[in-house]
């Protein structure tokens, strides 16, 4: 079963080479000494893994524009690292089935203590990072029965077989039954996408537009992120990494009338 910490080094390893200028690359290393000035970042962590986990940077990294040009450095690293949490709390849940939650974000004084360190290269230059990893199973796995009276709980098991005259709405205990013309539908393939945010631009601005651009969303990078299906939106939720691709933790979801409101109005 992966560690916090394991998904951690993954996800940054991933996201550094992705967000950061030069494309540098994460590889784990001995410890060394910080320079004067070093700052770190700790996120506090709740649900089946809890703790506080801290990301300790070297204050020369401030020296290269690795967040972009023209920003606040330090701010910069402050929400790379913060998105990098939430993507390994993600990442956790993926891998593990162990829920776990950033609840807190915050700047910290430099820790004494460290777990494992890193090395973040990018060309013949390197910054050592530290990792100081207090996070640990909020309680114990419970121990499994053996035999036939195991049971995973009335909250977590479905009914195999549904009671006759029983309809699909009712087995899935949304509390209204759906028409038949609506089940007819509940097997139709639609399209999924993911929506960071929009702009509205002058044609001439469009057509300007070339490689290198950047084009500013009308969301912050913490804002959450719109599941849409058709034209509508049916969640909303946090981008996550896993194994590799980008997915969405959904936080927020649709009545389901809300949901199906377009496509009643058909029957």
């Amino acid at each position: 079963m992966k560690t916090y910490i394991e998904c951690w080094s993954g996800v940054a390893a991933a996201l550094f080479s992705q967000a950061l200028a030069g494309e540098p690359e994460l590889a784990e290393s001995l410890p060394k000494p910080m320079a004067a000035g070093s700052f770190s970042f700790t996120a506090t962590l709740s649900g089946d893994m809890e703790g506080r986990f801290s990301v300790v940077l070297d204050s020369a990294v401030l020296d290269s524009p690795l967040v972009g040009e023209g920003v606040d450095q330090k701010a910069g690293w402050g929400e790379l690292l913060r998105e990098i949490a939430d993507a390994a709390a993600g990442e956790l849940l993926a891998t593990s089935g162990q829920t776990c939650h950033v609840d807190k974000f915050e700047e910290t004084s430099g820790e004494s203590q460290v777990s494992r360190a890193f090395q973040l290269r990018s060309g013949e230059r390197s910054w050592p990072i530290l990792i100081r990893d207090e996070v640990r199973a909020s309680r114990p796995a419970a121990p499994q029965q053996a035999g036939p009276s195991a049971t995973t709980g009335p909250e977590l098991a479905a009914p195999s077989n549904p009671a006759a005259g029983q309809s699909t709405a009712a087995v899935l205990g949304t509390g209204e039954a759906l028409s038949p013309g609506i089940e007819l539908l509940l097997d139709v393939e639609l399209e999924a996408s993911l929506r960071f945010g929009c702009r509205e631009m002058p044609l001439g601005e469009i057509l300007d537009l070339g490689p290198g651009d950047v084009v500013q969303l009308d969301r912050h990078v913490s804002d959450p992120v719109d599941l849409i299906v058709g034209d509508k939106i049916v969640a909303r939720g946090e981008v996550v990494l896993v194994n590799g691709n980008f997915g969405l933790r959904i936080t927020e979801v649709a009545a389901p009338r809300k949901r199906l409101e377009t496509i009643r109005c058909l029957f």
